[in-house]
């Protein structure tokens, strides 16, 4: 089998830099997918612009957490998501709060709220994908979150993120942030596998995403030779990686004190030596789209 990969922009929405740095990246071909986080405050521009452009492949990025200290947000659903908010009613910092406290029920109304307003925006979604993981369940074990999005993607007949290939690299990924005992995480895989095919959900062969706990974040020209490293490592099949752009500014600063890899990002996706590169390691650009019709969906 060939080498394909989908190169995904997180966090589409989240702010008006990353909105600029997308738009860009899908004009050079530097990225192939993106994802947008409908509860935050520059959504609706990237949506209208997911919708002035139906030639590129956009999706819901379905927010449970708000991590920020200082730049938060809280569910779309107004009513019947108290489970969904912290004390100061915006939505947990990290997965394993919102593992711990969501009520499932509750869960699926903030989903469906989610892609509702998408399509809002006057766009069909490609795809669904996660923000931080929090719907894996591979937090605490809470599987039935990742049972209730497989149902809602087959409902709605969309490609969902999720590793179709075991592989025990994931547990040495720092950015994939699995927690739980992986022999567990072992025994559950083909269920998992076995019903988001029952759905008939598409997903992708392999999610291998770049990590920054190394020498890749010390400068832009270890982040470049790091990845371009990796990418000669990637397997025959399907892999999704992604990635989170951003163009430098004072707003990107005040939210995080990482800003500057978001800006490698957006940096190193917009130079064509990088899609040339990709070409080189004898890999096609795809995008979720192309893997839905890929899979037979």
């Amino acid at each position: 089998m060939d080498k394909y990969l989908i190169i995904n922009a997180d966090d589409f929405g989240m702010s008006h830099s990353t909105n600029l740095a997308v738009f860009d990246l899908f004009e050079k071909g530097g990225i192939t997918s993106a994802t947008i986080m409908t509860p935050c405050g520059w959504a609706k521009e990237a949506g209208d612009w997911a919708a002035q452009h139906p030639e590129h492949a956009v999706g819901v990025h379905l927010t449970f957490t708000s991590e920020w200290g200082k730049y938060r947000w809280s569910p779309i659903a107004q009513a019947k998501t108290p489970s969904l908010r912290d004390k100061e009613d915006f939505m947990y910092h990290e997965s394993d709060e919102f593992e711990e406290n969501s009520d499932i029920d509750e869960v699926e109304t903030e989903i469906r709220a989610q892609i509702k307003r998408f399509r809002s925006y006057g766009c069909e979604p490609s795809h669904l994908d996660n923000h931080m993981g929090s719907l894996y369940g591979i937090e605490t074990g809470r599987f039935e979150l990742l049972n209730l999005t497989l149902d809602i993607a087959g409902e709605e007949g969309l490609p969902f993120r999720f590793p179709g290939t075991y592989v025990p690299e994931m547990f040495e990924n720092d950015t994939l942030e699995v927690k739980i005992d992986k022999d567990l995480i072992g025994m559950m895989y083909g269920k998992i596998l076995d019903y988001a095919k029952d759905q008939e959900v598409a997903l992708p062969d392999f999610l291998i995403p770049g990590e920054w706990n190394g020498p890749q974040n010390d400068s832009y020209e270890n982040y470049k030779e790091y990845i371009y490293e990796l990418y000669k490592t990637f397997p025959n099949g399907i892999t999704e990686t992604y990635i989170h752009p951003a163009l430098e500014c004072d707003e990107l600063k005040a939210i995080t004190g990482a800003w500057h890899r978001r800006v490698w990002e957006h940096r190193l996706f917009s130079d064509p030596q990088t899609l040339q590169h990709i070409k080189a390691c004898g890999i096609q650009l795809i995008n979720y789209r192309d893997l839905k019709k890929m899979k037979g969906y």
